[in-house]
Parts: C-alpha cells; structure tokens; sequence
C-alpha cells in the first residue's frame, strides 16, 4: 500500500506531492484543467473529472 495526494490544483496540491515523491491524482473539478498541465515541469500520475471518479483507491 502506498500514499497518494489528491488535489484540484496543480501549484499547491500536485506540487507538494511531485516534491514529497508521492504519486498525485488532479482533479479536475476545481481550480487546475488540462491546459495548465502543459506549462508545468511536472505531471500528476492521474488525473479524473472529479473526486467521485476516482477508482483506483
């Protein structure tokens, strides 16, 4: 079993997670969408429309 950060944006939640080596879910229901993703240095490991999509945990 291993730790996972969920998040909705990508400077604060993805972030912390991509620097504490942790895998990351962004979902897209809040602050973050797809095109942000482009003009960053990291990626999240997954990403969802919503928390309630998430079928992985």
């Amino acid at each position: 079993d291993g730790t996972v950060i969920v998040g909705d944006n990508l400077r604060t939640d993805i972030l912390a997670g991509f620097q504490a080596g942790l895998e990351t879910i962004l979902v897209l229901s809040g602050v973050s969408t797809l095109n942000d993703i482009e003009g960053m240095p990291f990626r999240p490991t997954w990403i969802y429309p919503s928390v309630a999509d998430i079928d992985i945990i």
